[in-house]
């Protein structure tokens, strides 16, 4: 007898597990179905910024399979524009809802794949629903704001938030000539940085001309016609032809869990190793659930296509019969924003801290490439480590070209729980194109060790 397979959401988890559960079990043995609320399937959503600024010229170069490909290569039948807006456990039924041509009706599954991404966060402010207010979470959104920016008079725009999506689309915006403010209610910028490191990032968005209001909150919205006019913050009023809404996202999880699947103190869907929710039969991967953090050992959600993918895959492998297991994250992140490149893995100060760990902090400038090469540029590394083991907690770094990559070799340090002391043997390549002779990388493990073996209490030292 043949098994279904319903998959919500067609993006990165959702696909990745139809072509796994494919690859394992033919059209005779699963049947697959996917249902997307959206336009497209497996697109590239941390490419939105670069559609935006026109670094990217079409939204379907950022489509990597459309339908027809996994209907002609992966015999699944995928529907766009279909929303599940309930779901049965108990009669093992979804409810679809057609968005385009109305009505609803009910389909059965025997597995279930839950692959519902994030929510965009939005205030419930006097105004927010105006023209002109964007949220930029999929295609379509980067579609939508590309198009206005390319068809209407956009001299002025406010971001509020600066994380990493509100960042990269003030660079965006810039690269298309708009003045732009970023309101944080925050001191700092990114906060996911400690705040030194944090600092490094606003100041280099200043000298590129970008207004930044830190510790300001946003009270609501002025409006004329429908459209948006201006920002109302606690220390006045910003006029914006255009705003944008990088408050940050939050598990798109209250269908799932409506229907009775177990949710975590994230608010994310919660899985086990094989990505197999608390309900037989039922998977979820993505933005939508909560993974294990290895270094602070605690739930979070971190909302990455890369752990998408990752977690998709294992869901489809299981599915399809093998055995695959998710192993859970380190929290490894790299952004690029107006020539600055910004890195992190692990813990931060503050999040060492409520973890329970005693720590030391180092912050150590170096150059990019051997001080003498052409293109050689700062970078600042800082590392957080455990005070008695020396093992590495996290890892920070600003720096410009050729900066951020390196944080891959700490994390890939990170992840095997070695220590500052074992990471100075380790051994980089060098040459002077792509750094000095001591890497940053060692530099900062080396000054960490230094900083164990000498007096302590001090949180971070400066070494060059």
């Amino acid at each position: 007898m043949t098994d279904r397979l319903v998959v919500i959401g067609g993006d990165a988890a959702g696909m990745s597990a139809v072509s796994q559960a494919r690859r394992r079990r033919g059209p005779d043995d699963l049947e697959i179905v996917v249902f997307e609320r959206g336009r497209h399937t497996s697109y590239s959503a941390c490419g939105i910024p670069y559609l935006v600024a026109d670094v990217v010229h079409d939204a379907e170069q950022l489509i990597a399979r459309r339908p027809e490909v996994f209907r002609s290569r992966f015999a699944t039948e995928v529907h766009l524009r279909h929303e599940v807006v309930d779901i049965d456990l108990d009669r093992r039924v979804v409810m679809v809802r057609d968005l385009e041509a109305g009505g609803e009706r009910n389909e059965p599954f025997d597995h279930l794949m839950v692959a519902t991404g994030a929510t965009p966060v939005r205030p419930k402010l006097p105004g927010a629903d105006a023209d002109g207010i964007f949220g930029v979470q999929v295609l379509d959104d980067g579609v939508a704001l590309r198009r206005r920016l390319d068809h209407t008079d956009v001299t002025r725009a406010v971001v509020v938030g600066a994380g990493y999506i509100g960042l990269e689309m003030a660079e965006a915006l810039v690269q298309r000539g708009v003045e732009v403010t970023v309101v944080e209610q925050a001191p700092q910028p990114m906060a996911t940085l400690d705040p030194d490191m944090g600092s490094l990032v606003a100041d280099a968005m200043r000298r590129l001309g970008i207004v930044f209001r830190l510790g300001e909150s946003v009270t609501g919205f002025d409006t004329a016609e429908g459209s948006v006019g201006a920002v109302i913050t606690t220390a006045g009023t910003l006029p914006a032809d255009l705003v944008i809404l990088g408050l940050g996202v939050r598990p798109n999880s209250q269908l799932a869990a409506e229907a009775g699947v177990a949710v975590g103190p994230t608010g994310g869907l919660v899985t086990d190793r094989r990505m197999r929710t608390s309900t037989p039969g039922v998977w979820a991967a993505g933005d939508c659930v909560e993974t294990f953090h290895r270094v602070s050992r605690r739930p979070v959600t971190i909302a990455l296509g890369t752990h998408a993918n990752k977690q998709g895959r294992v869901a489809g492998i299981n599915i399809g019969g093998g055995y695959a297991t998710f192993p859970g994250v380190v929290g490894t992140a790299v952004t690029k924003i107006c020539g600055l490149e910004i890195a992190r893995t692990g813990l931060g100060e503050a999040e060492a801290a409520a973890a329970g760990f005693a720590t030391e902090a180092v912050v150590v400038e170096s150059t990019t490439r051997a001080g003498y090469f052409p293109g050689a540029a700062v970078m600042q590394t800082k590392l957080i480590v455990e005070r008695r083991s020396g093992r590495l907690l996290g890892a920070q770094i600003v720096g410009e070209e050729n900066a951020g990559k390196r944080i891959d070799a700490l994390a890939i340090a990170l992840w095997n729980e070695m220590t500052v002391e074992e990471m100075t043997g380790l051994d980089l390549a060098y040459a002077p194109p792509f750094s000095p002779v001591w890497d940053p990388v060692l530099i900062a493990a080396r000054k960490a060790a230094e900083r164990l073996d000498g007096p302590t209490g001090l949180s971070t030292v400066e070494a060059r």
